[in-house]
């Protein structure tokens, strides 16, 4: 009896020290090459995930915050190891600039290209190693942003589509653009980029060919140039169309495809099965399951459009 007893204390003892256990984990985002931030949405989006988990910060979570570009990616990453987490979330492209830091700590990522082709994990299934997460690449959504882009302009004749191509899966969204292309009789000139000092002068060759609509493949390069691409539609009169609601916000006219913040409401699940004992090559790479149409009606008014009413009333968001 007093040995059952000793049992029952020493298993309250534990339990209570697991619920007292602080788990920390790390988060490396994204900066651009001036030094702003990117939306917070994916940080929200993963703290509200772990909370929602019961890993709440002060409690029984510390998370590990580094922010910089693809130039010391790297280094913060050796930082937040140093700091001791039990993982690492890392925000976009940066997860193709800290391949290799570690082969023991999980590292989470969501990125836009094909993480196969891109050699991050052996499959979408079995991921392999210890990285794993999602991906926002699909064909359906090339095709689909430029359907948008030619029902917002009906008129529409010639389209140009301003792409990375050091983003892994941009043949797959080639092939679909180029093909929902053809469908429309559109046109398409296909204008590759490798920097952000690229996009400019991508942009004024869609000025000489005529264009009458953009379509941003979307991707962390093509996303910090938001800006750019907003300035070029005010000053030109060619709209742009990409995949996050940022975009839109940003002063473009329009966005579709995956809710940022959601992406990274799921990141935070696998990061508690992590948590919990999972193993990374366990946890298969996913799409989103939840996507939104986002359509800037202010900028719309601004270059004189005429956003068709079938369109505003399949609109997620209308920004005005």
């Amino acid at each position: 009896m007093l040995a059952a007893c000793g049992l029952l204390g020493r298993s309250a003892i534990a339990e209570g020290q697991e619920a007292k256990r602080t788990a920390r984990i790390g988060w490396l985002g994204i900066r651009n090459d001036s030094g702003v931030a990117f939306p917070s949405t994916p940080l929200e989006g993963l703290r509200a995930g772990l909370r929602a988990r019961g890993w709440i910060e002060g409690e029984n979570l510390v998370i590990e915050q580094r922010s910089g570009n693809f130039a010391n990616a790297h280094e913060l990453a050796v930082q937040l190891l140093q700091s001791k987490v039990s993982l690492i979330v890392v925000e976009g492209g940066m997860i193709f600039r800290v391949l290799g830091v570690s082969e023991a700590t999980p590292l989470l990522f969501h990125v836009n290209g094909d993480p196969v082709e891109a050699r991050l994990v052996a499959s979408y299934a079995r991921p392999g190693g210890n990285l794993t997460g999602m991906t926002s690449l699909a064909e359906t959504l090339s095709a689909k942003r430029i359907e948008l882009l030619r029902e917002a302009l009906p008129h529409m004749k010639r389209v140009a589509a301003i792409a990375n191509q050091g983003h892994p899966g941009w043949p797959v969204e080639q092939k679909a653009t180029q093909a929902a292309a053809k469908q429309l009789g559109l046109e398409l000139a296909w204008l590759p980029v490798f920097s952000a000092s690229d996009v400019a002068p991508a942009l004024e060759a869609v000025a000489r060919s005529g264009s009458e609509g953009v379509v941003a493949v979307p991707d962390n390069l093509i996303f910090s140039q938001a800006a750019t691409f907003a300035d070029f539609a005010s000053k030109r009169g060619v709209p742009a169309i990409s995949g996050f609601g940022a975009f839109t916000e940003a002063g473009n006219l329009m966005s579709y495809g995956p809710v940022l913040r959601d992406i990274y409401v799921k990141l935070a699940t696998y990061a508690d099965k992590l948590l919990r004992g999972a193993k990374a090559t366990d946890l298969p790479v996913e799409n989103p399951d939840r996507f939104e149409l986002v359509v800037n009606i202010r900028v719309a008014k601004s270059l004189k459009l005429r956003v068709p009413p079938t369109l505003l009333v399949r609109a997620d968001r209308l920004i005005e």
